[in-house]
């Protein structure tokens, strides 16, 4: 691109964030328990792994632990927070500092209500046509960055308590498996006497264990790892919006967005906007 006294007027193109299926997080799934089944398979008879009180006890009991750490309306989102893990919006930190130096340039270059004439194309991205609106409704420039600095700390607020929801039953599901243990284990020293129910007590003893380190490792913690490093990216995004809107609701000169983008990016995302 030439030089910020001479590039032309941008015409803004907002890409319109996409949810996209994370086959990475799919293909993970179907290979680790595929390779657990075919273990099971070649290991002898497949019906022995299968137990209803040992299941009942491990996703019963860890849905109902969890439940006790979190308010309703936390939990009212877990189906929700875990189908997030396994899609994610198709937008990437550079291609949104693009888009908020182009927006940046109109708006130095054509005064800041010209971004209201863009309105049709800032609406396919939510939350820039959300800060922008502030600023071409004439907010101060403190207002601003205080709405848009709290909106960022509710976000994150709600990516913690996500996220931390699906860790915490990741931890809590080895527990009932061990818990689980622990009573097939009772069951069956209570009933040495009786030879036909030490089969079912161990079944019981040793499955728990078996379905709590499934739920809990292969389950649980890598959609809750996924949750986190969808939620660092997010705010990522989020937060160069916020800083695009501090610089342009300043009226400052592109160049050292520029530079203020560029400090927030990860190297291998940073722009060269001006030549």
């Amino acid at each position: 691109m030439a030089e910020e006294s001479t590039t032309a007027v941008p015409i803004i193109k907002i890409v319109r964030p996409v949810s996209k299926i994370d086959w990475p997080t799919i293909v993970g799934l179907v290979v680790a328990f595929s390779l657990i089944g075919a273990a099971l398979i070649f290991g002898g008879s497949i019906e022995s792994f299968f137990n209803i009180p040992a299941a009942f006890i491990v996703i019963g009991g860890t849905i109902a632990v969890t439940s006790i750490a979190y308010r309703g309306e936390d939990l009212s989102k877990a189906w929700s927070i875990l189908s997030a893990s396994l899609s994610y919006k198709i937008r990437t930190p550079r291609q949104t500092a693009i888009q908020l130096m182009d927006i940046a340039v109109l708006a130095k270059q054509k005064g800041v209500l010209a971004i209201s004439q863009q309105e049709d194309e800032l609406k396919k991205d939510d939350y820039i046509a959300y800060a922008m609106r502030y600023i071409t409704d004439g907010y101060k420039v403190e207002d601003v960055v205080q709405i848009l600095t709290h909106d960022m700390d509710a976000l994150m607020d709600r990516h913690k308590v996500g996220a931390s929801i699906i860790r915490r039953a990741s931890e809590i599901a080895p527990a009932m498996g061990l818990i689980g243990t622990l009573v097939g284990l009772v069951q069956m020293l209570t009933q040495l006497n009786d030879p036909s129910s030490i089969g079912p007590a161990m079944a019981v003893a040793l499955l728990t264990t078996f379905y709590g380190a499934i739920l809990g490792t292969v389950i649980l913690a890598p959609m809750a790892a996924k949750l986190e490093r969808n939620a660092s990216l997010d705010v990522m995004i989020k937060d160069l919006i916020v800083s695009a809107s501090m610089s342009i609701a300043k009226q400052e000169s592109p160049r050292k967005l520029e530079t203020v983008l560029n400090a927030a990016l990860p190297p291998d995302q940073k722009i060269v906007y001006f030549k």
